[in-house]
């Protein structure tokens, strides 16, 4: 007898993948695992919360859900804001805000890695010029993201705005053209 076969797959995200967007905004917003946790309606609730779901479906609304053997696992999405309502890592109204997160059952299997490789080469293939995130300084997230060419905007209060260029940049992970 064999082993069940595990299956990835990322695909768009779809109007009936909204609540589980939700409960992953409530995992990247309250990712220590010592901390207790407010109650998931009342701290989505929280408007600076709320803007990075709120009205889903807007122009530049893109997100993508890892289904691990047909379950959601984790999520990554991206939305513009303007300089009046905006995310934690607004740096202007043409840079996409990145968020990502993965379901507790399915962390440290390289399952973000996957996410954020295909978020970016969503967005450099939409044309997007650069993506932003913000990311608390004891985030282990950090590397990640480090990892994956996203360098610090501003840093203030334990966080950081990173951006990390998608175009007309040059790094270990941008494309460049013979």
């Amino acid at each position: 007898m064999s082993a069940p076969t595990t299956t990835l797959a990322i695909l768009p995200v779809d109007a009936h993948d909204l609540p589980f967007l939700r409960t992953m905004l409530y995992e990247a917003a309250f990712w220590r695992p010592d901390s207790p946790l407010p109650p998931l309606e009342e701290a989505l609730g929280d408007p600076t919360l709320a803007v990075y779901l709120e009205e889903w479906g807007r122009p530049g609304d893109h997100g993508l859900v890892a289904h691990v053997s047909g379950s959601p696992a984790g999520a990554v999405w991206v939305r513009r804001f303007d300089e009046h309502r905006h995310g934690y890592g607004f740096v202007d109204a043409d840079t996409p805000e990145l968020t990502i997160a993965v379901a507790p059952a399915f962390r440290r299997r390289g399952l973000a890695r996957c996410l954020l490789s295909a978020m970016i080469a969503q967005q450099r293939l939409a044309g997007t010029s650069r993506l932003s995130l913000s990311v608390e300084d004891d985030n282990p997230a950090r590397t990640l993201y480090e990892q994956h060419g996203f360098v610090t905007h501003d840093a203030a209060d334990g966080a950081r705005t990173m951006t990390r260029a998608l175009r007309g940049a040059s790094g270990p992970h941008t494309a460049t053209r013979r």
